[in-house]
């Protein structure tokens, strides 16, 4: 991804030296004329076509923002209601992630998120143990992780 990326911006600078005129619409013009190229060689170049990884990275930061908002409403809920009633627990949630970077993120996410804090991870990465604020069931709060997020960085480590 990164040689293709250096391969694209290397042709938009060419593009815009070659045509003599230094403007961004000129640069833009050679990038998406490199684009065409990068694509049509994606071939022979190391790696799946970068813009498929940069259009999963895009999805999942839209989809953390979304998260992001659910969970600072139903904490606020939870603050601002006149008699709290929550259900604190911790729980196991089994990752399927297999490199270090991606259970990283995927812990980053979980505790950046109001209501969750990843209290461990076990030594063989298989399980991550959470703290939620409002937990009524395990099931449901694991599905919602691996639906919002599991599945999407899965798809930004996609080679």
């Amino acid at each position: 991804m990164p040689l293709q990326i250096l391969i694209n911006l290397f042709l938009a600078a060419l593009w815009m030296f070659m045509g003599s005129e230094f403007s961004v619409a000129s640069f833009f013009t050679g990038y998406i004329m490199g684009l065409a190229a990068v694509f049509m060689l994606r071939r022979f170049l190391p790696g799946s076509f970068y813009l498929k990884r940069l259009w999963a990275i895009i999805k999942l930061f839209f989809i953390f923002i979304i998260e992001l908002l659910k969970a600072n409403i139903h904490v606020a809920r939870i603050v601002l209601s006149p008699k709290i009633d929550v259900h604190p627990g911790f729980y196991a949630y089994p990752c399927d992630l297999e490199e270090d970077w991606e259970i990283v993120l995927l812990s980053s996410l979980i505790t950046l998120t109001p209501g969750t804090v990843v209290v461990a991870i076990s030594d063989d990465h298989s399980t991550i143990y959470i703290h939620g604020v409002d937990m009524r069931s395990a099931e449901e709060e694991i599905d919602g992780i691996k639906s919002a997020f599991e599945n999407v960085i899965k798809e930004v480590a996609k080679p």
